[in-house]
């Protein structure tokens, strides 16, 4: 088998991953799909992290319009990003993949608190882990911790899983005649505004030479080309 391009990967996925058809809550058909392709990852020899959103449980944009104070509004979506990790390491453990669950914000009966050292240790004893409670403060997306975990475990990647093949330079679903662009440089991602990631996302990418990999999570195939350096989704780098 063709060796591994990556050795330690981070994958981004948003609580729209767990989401089944009515968009909302958690399908347990879904979480069994996303650790299947998780466990294939693994068993190319390649060390899993993984940070994913709330989006399928929590918007803060709906708290706010309530008149929600944000700060409030966002350590709920903390905490539904531990329900989403909680879920996805019992379909990963499942299928006989151990998993830890680390949170930002400090809730031992159901995860260990973030400490660096002890995430690289499980990795390094091929656990995967999962990373719930963002970054632990309010104002920062799960794009932002994603690519602050990535760089403080040292990742080769940081894959944003999303429903589409890559970036475009309009909605695909809306235009069918959107470009897709296989190679974008940060600047170009923030000066085009395009929705790889947030700006405070990618800036951190781009100051600490994170390449950011944007690929269609539901492609059978897609992951798994992508560990293997096959070209495939859009590739974000200096």
């Amino acid at each position: 088998m063709a060796k591994p391009k990556y050795d330690l990967i981070m994958l981004k996925l948003s609580g729209e991953a767990l989401a089944g058809d009515e968009g909302f809550g958690i399908d347990a058909v879904r979480a069994n799909d996303i650790a299947r392709r998780v466990k294939e990852v693994r068993e190319m020899g390649v060390q899993v992290s993984i940070v994913i959103g709330a989006g399928n449980l929590w918007r803060g944009r709906v708290g706010l319009e309530m008149g929600m104070d944000q700060a409030t509004a966002d350590y709920m979506g903390m905490l539904g990003t531990v329900m989403n990790a909680l879920a996805l390491m019992d379909a990963l453990e499942k299928l006989d993949v151990p998993t830890r669950v680390q949170s930002a914000i400090e809730m031992r009966a159901v995860a260990e608190p973030y400490i660096r050292r002890r995430a690289i240790r499980h990795l390094e004893k091929d656990r995967v882990v999962i990373f719930g409670g963002g970054t632990g403060n309010p104002f920062f997306s799960t794009d932002t911790a994603a690519a602050l975990r990535a760089t403080e475990i040292g990742a080769d990647v940081l894959i944003k899983a999303t429903n589409v093949d890559g970036v475009y330079d309009s909605d695909p679903k809306s235009n069918h005649g959107a470009k897709k662009f296989d190679h974008l440089t940060y600047i170009e991602a923030l000066q085009r505004r395009l929705e790889v990631m947030d700006s405070t996302a990618i800036s951190l990418c781009m100051e600490n030479k994170m390449p950011i990999l944007v690929l269609n999570l539901w492609d059978p195939s897609a992951l798994k080309k992508a560990i293997l350096g096959e070209p495939v989704g859009t590739l974000v780098t200096e």
